[in-house]
C-alpha cells in the first residue's frame, strides 16, 4: 500500500483533474465557439485591411455591398458565439462549484469525524463556497485560454501573409510576455492561499464567537473576544491587501507588455508601409490586429494568474476532501433493543469505567466531576474513535469498533446538553426527516407542549437560527424532544433538564420514565427528579463507579451522595 506524499498525486491537481473531465464536452463546445468569437474578432480588421485594399482597385458599389455584408456577417459571428459560448462555460462552472460545495459539506456532515488538521467548522466553511467556486473557475480559464491562443495565431498567420517580420514579432513578443507573467503568477498562487487560509481563520472564529456569545456576556469576556477577532481579522486584511498588491502588479505588467507588444507592432507595420515592403490595405490590416490583438493577449495573460488561484483554492479543499476519517468503522450491526456496555474504559479522566445498561433498563449515573461525564459522552457519541480510548464499548452485544457509524447512529443516540438548534420550525427541529412516529409524545414528554401552545402557528412556529427566539429552558426541552422522537433502541440523555425548574423538571422525569419503557436510557445528571426515576443510580467519581443503588437508598446512607445532588 502506497503511503508516502511521493507515492501519490497531490490531492488538488487531482480535483482539477476530476472537474475538467466530468465537464470536457461543455469545455470542447465552450472552447469551440469561444474560439470562433476570437476568430471572428480578429478577422475584423483583417477585413477591414482587405475592403482598403480592394476599394482601392475597384471602386464600386457592389464591392462596398460585398464588404457590408462581410462586416454584418463577422459582427453577427462576434456576438452570437460570445453569447453562447459564455453560456455553456458558466452553466458547467456553476455547476461544477455546486458539486464541490455538496461534496465538501457531505464530508462535514459524515457520521465518521475526518482529521482535517485543525480545520474548524468555520474554515471549512469557506472552504465549501469561496474555495470551491474559485477551483470550478478552472473550467472558464482552459476554453478561454486555447481561445486567446486561437486569436493569436490567427493574428500571427496574417500578419506573416502580409510580412513575416510582423508575424514573428507577435508570436516571439506573445511568448516573452508569457514568460514574464509566467513568474509572477507564481507569487500570486501563494499569496493567494495564504490570504484564503486567513480569512477562514476569521470566519471560524466569527463561528466561535456566536456559539459563546450568550457565555461572553455573561462572564463580561464579549470585548476581550472582540479584540481578539480584530486581531485575526486585522491579519486577513493585512494579507488582502498584499493579494491585491501583487495582482496590481501583474495586471499592470501584463497591460504594459501588451500595450507595448501592440506599439511595436504598428510602428513595425508604418515603417514597412513607409518603405513599400506593405500596401496600404495591410497597414490597415496590421495597425487593427495590433489594436484588436490586446484583448485575447490581456485574456491570454491574465489566464496563468486564474490557475494559479484555482490550484490553491484546489488544494484547500484537498484538506477536507483527502483527509482520512479518524477511524475506519467495521461492517457489523448491533442487536435489536440490545443492551449498552461500557468495559474498562480509558478517557480523558475515565479511569478504567465499567458498567452495563441491561436492555430496557432506565438507568442514571451522577457524576460528581463534570469532566468526566463529558468525557463518557464524547465515548459513547463516538465522537472519541476508539483506537482514542483503552477499553471496549459494546451495544447489542457487539464492540463499537465491530460497528458501522450508520448502524450505531441508528442504535444509539447520544443527546449533548448544548445541542444545536436549527433555523425553520419547531416541528423541524423535533423531526428533521419527517419520519417520526412518537412526534406528539415527545412534544408531551418533554412539556414542550407550551411553546407550542402559546404560538398560533403551534409546531409550525418558526425558529430562528440557534434557536434565538426561544429561552434557555424552551431551547432545552426542544432538544429532549428531538432526542425522544427519534425513538432509538438505546438513548444517552446528558443533564437534559438543567435549564428547566424544578416542577417541570419532575414532570419531565416522570414523563421520560414512561415514554422509554421498555427502552434502553441512560441519562447523566445530577438532578434528583431523574436519579428518582430511574431503576438504579450510578456513582461516577474519580473516573470510575464508586456506588450503585437506587437514588433513594443511597440518599439514606451516602453522605457524599446526598450533598452531590442536593438543591
Amino acid at each position: 500500500m502506497m503511503t508516502t506524499d511521493t507515492q501519490r498525486p497531490r490531492p488538488g491537481a487531482a480535483i482539477l483533474r476530476t472537474a475538467l473531465r466530468r465537464n470536457i464536452g461543455a469545455m470542447i463546445a465552450g472552447t469551440v465557439l469561444m474560439g470562433l468569437y476570437q476568430a471572428a474578432e480578429t478577422a475584423f480588421p483583417i477585413a477591414l485591411g482587405l475592403i482598403v485594399e480592394h476599394t482601392m482597385q475597384d471602386r464600386s458599389l457592389g464591392s462596398l455591398g460585398v464588404s457590408i455584408g462581410s462586416l454584418a456577417v463577422i459582427i453577427t459571428t462576434v456576438s452570437l458565439s460570445w453569447r453562447f459560448g459564455m453560456r455553456v462555460l458558466q452553466k458547467a462552472n456553476t455547476t461544477e462549484a455546486h458539486r464541490w460545495r455538496v461534496q465538501v459539506a457531505a464530508c462535514g456532515l459524515q457520521p465518521v469525524a475526518r482529521d482535517v488538521d485543525g480545520l474548524k467548522s468555520g474554515e471549512i466553511l469557506t472552504i465549501a463556497t469561496e474555495d470551491a467556486d474559485q477551483t470550478a473557475d478552472i473550467i472558464e480559464v482552459v476554453p478561454l485560454l486555447v481561445s486567446s491562443l486561437v486569436a493569436v495565431v490567427v493574428a500571427a498567420v496574417a500578419l506573416s501573409l502580409a510580412d513575416i517580420r510582423l508575424g514573428l514579432l507577435v508570436i516571439v513578443g506573445t511568448v516573452g510576455i508569457l514568460s514574464i507573467l509566467a513568474v509572477m503568477s507564481q507569487r500570486i498562487g501563494s499569496s493567494t492561499q495564504e490570504q484564503q487560509a486567513k480569512v477562514a481563520r476569521a470566519g471560524a472564529k466569527v463561528a466561535d464567537l456566536i456559539i459563546g456569545l450568550r457565555p461572553l456576556h455573561g462572564f463580561g469576556g464579549n470585548h476581550a473576544a472582540f479584540d481578539s477577532y480584530r486581531r485575526v481579522s486585522t491579519d486577513a486584511k493585512r494579507q488582502a491587501i498584499t493579494v491585491a498588491r501583487v495582482n496590481g502588479a501583474y495586471a499592470g505588467t501584463a497591460l504594459a507588455l501588451n500595450a507595448v507588444l501592440a506599439a511595436a507592432v504598428s510602428l513595425t507595420a508604418g515603417w514597412l508601409a513607409f518603405g513599400g515592403q506593405i500596401s496600404i490595405g495591410e497597414l490597415v490590416m496590421a495597425v487593427g490586429l495590433a489594436q484588436f490583438i490586446m484583448e485575447p493577449l490581456k485574456m491570454f495573460s491574465e489566464m496563468p494568474k486564474y490557475v494559479m488561484i484555482a490550484r490553491a483554492s484546489a488544494e484547500r479543499m484537498a484538506l477536507v476532501l483527502s483527509a482520512p476519517p479518524v477511524t475506519v468503522p467495521g461492517p457489523e450491526r448491533p442487536a435489536p433493543g440490545g443492551d449498552l456496555e461500557v468495559d474498562g474504559v480509558r478517557h480523558g479522566t475515565l479511569r478504567g469505567l465499567k458498567f452495563t445498561v441491561a436492555a430496557g433498563e432506565f438507568v442514571a449515573i451522577a457524576p460528581y466531576q463534570p469532566r468526566a461525564a463529558a468525557d463518557l459522552v464524547a465515548v459513547l457519541a463516538v465522537n472519541a474513535a476508539p483506537p482514542a480510548y483503552e477499553g471496549v464499548v459494546r451495544l447489542g452485544g457487539q464492540e463499537l469498533a465491530d460497528l458501522s457509524v450508520e448502524a450505531v447512529r441508528e442504535h444509539l443516540l447520544v443527546n449533548p446538553y448544548d445541542a444545536e438548534i436549527f433555523g425553520g420550525t419547531l416541528r423541524t427541529n423535533i423531526d428533521p426527516s419527517g419520519s417520526s412516529r412518537t412526534l406528539p409524545e415527545a412534544v408531551e414528554a418533554s412539556m414542550l407542549t407550551d411553546v407550542v401552545a402559546l404560538h398560533r402557528d403551534g409546531l409550525d412556529y418558526a425558529v430562528r437560527d440557534r434557536g434565538a427566539n426561544l429561552s434557555g429552558g424552551q431551547r432545552q426541552r426542544l432538544s429532549l424532544a428531538r432526542a425522544l422522537a427519534a425513538d432509538t433502541d438505546v438513548l444517552v440523555l446528558h443533564n437534559p433538564t438543567t435549564a428547566v425548574d424544578a416542577v417541570t423538571e419532575q414532570l419531565i422525569a416522570r414523563n421520560i420514565a414512561k415514554l422509554r419503557r421498555g427502552r434502553t436510557t441512560l441519562v447523566i445528571t445530577s438532578s434528583p427528579a431523574l436519579l428518582d426515576a430511574a431503576d438504579r443510580v450510578l456513582v461516577l467519581d474519580e473516573g470510575v463507579i464508586t456506588a450503585e443503588d437506587t437514588h433513594r437508598n443511597l440518599l439514606a446512607g451516602d453522605e457524599e451522595y446526598c450533598l452531590a445532588v442536593a438543591r
